[in-house]
């Protein structure tokens, strides 16, 4: 079986590690025979591709980002767009099945072409662990390591200065890098899109902690919706796919609570460092795993199908289940952080 593995949507670390344990495995265990699309859907639709031979793959699982490249490019836009055209593609390359790695976007094109009748499997791939269906998403714990680094650097600083630190985190739906990394660095407050919470409880936490000596330290993921606007503050334009780039949350909390605490505030936006670099090696092993998983799924040809991970177990379940809504931080673990804040 000749296989095209393909990775859409932004960088994640251990997307290489995925490409690794799915070319090791197929070859190893199925004698499958792998190339790469190039630049995640694009090289699917023009037919951009690229040989990935075993030794193509030595030594992938420790570094960042991704050999194929990555777009946000539709599968359904333009004029080579479609399955009846992706058919053609793969016919005309000799490739018997796609194996798309990515996250919402990504995972629904495959399930658009998979219902159409292509030989489409999918790895799930998003930091921000916002896909149902799988307990973690690989890159997460990256994110979540990276943020609490940065967090505890900051903590070093505020105390020196006697300053509130905020510190602004990616997460444009869902708070669980906020809350993971938040809870572990010993945050004050955790600001998230899930649920709204006041400025003047905010201020509340943060005068609690600085009224006892303490240097107050603020997260808020990039899509909190602070009182009194109705939609993510978004300043910085918009990205190639048309959806407005978020960022400035941040720079907003931290005026805020020095103009109305008098309270010297700084804010760092850590950006895009946190889905940068090597991954961990929690996000290695389940890399690893879930590309051995995919490389499995299309030797059973098991069609429209994505691997997930259930408490240790990498398990199989269908893309309508993975992308019936976001993940979202559920009430009762924010209410469980909330206990801490302002303490």
């Amino acid at each position: 079986m000749r296989i095209g593995l393909m990775t859409s949507g932004g960088d994640c670390p251990g997307l290489n590690a995925v490409i690794r344990g799915a070319v090791l495995h197929g070859i190893k265990s199925y004698d499958h025979e792998f190339v790469g699309f190039r630049d995640g859907w694009r090289g699917v639709v023009e037919g951009d591709i690229m040989d990935l031979p075993r030794q193509s793959v030595r030594g992938l699982a420790r570094q960042g980002g991704t050999i194929l490249g990555t777009s946000r490019t539709n599968p359904f836009d333009g004029p080579n767009g479609g399955p009846e055209n992706i058919a053609k593609v793969l016919e005309a390359n000799e490739i018997d099945a796609i194996v798309a790695i990515g996250g919402e976007g990504t995972l629904a094109g495959a399930k658009r072409l998979a219902d159409a009748g292509l030989p489409v499997v999918g790895v799930p791939k998003t930091i921000d662990n916002d896909l149902k269906a799988t307990d973690y998403t690989f890159g997460f714990d990256t994110a979540v390591s990276i943020a609490t680094d940065a967090m505890d650097r900051l903590r070093t600083t505020g105390e020196s200065h006697h300053r509130c630190m905020v510190a602004e985190v990616m997460g444009r739906h869902v708070g669980w890098i906020a809350l993971h990394s938040g809870m572990a660095a010993g945050a004050h407050a955790i600001l998230i899109p899930e649920y709204g919470v006041s400025m003047e409880q905010v201020f509340k936490w943060v005068k609690e902690v600085y009224d006892r000596g303490r240097a107050p330290l603020v997260v808020v993921a990039e899509g909190f919706i602070p009182e009194g606007y109705e939609e993510a503050i978004a300043g910085k334009g918009q990205e190639a796919s048309g959806r407005p780039r978020l960022g400035g949350i941040g720079d907003y909390v931290t005026r805020e609570i020095e103009d109305i605490t008098g309270i010297e505030t700084r804010n760092t936006i850590l950006g895009h460092i946190q889905r940068g670099g090597a991954p961990t090696g929690f996000d290695r092993v389940l890399a690893t795993r879930l590309g051995m998983a995919a490389a499995t799924m299309a030797a059973d040809q098991d069609w429209g199908q994505m691997c997930a991970l259930r408490g240790t177990d990498v398990v199989r379940v269908d893309f309508a289940e993975a992308l019936d809504g976001l993940k979202e931080v559920p009430l009762d673990r924010y209410e469980e952080a909330m206990v801490l804040f302002g303490r």
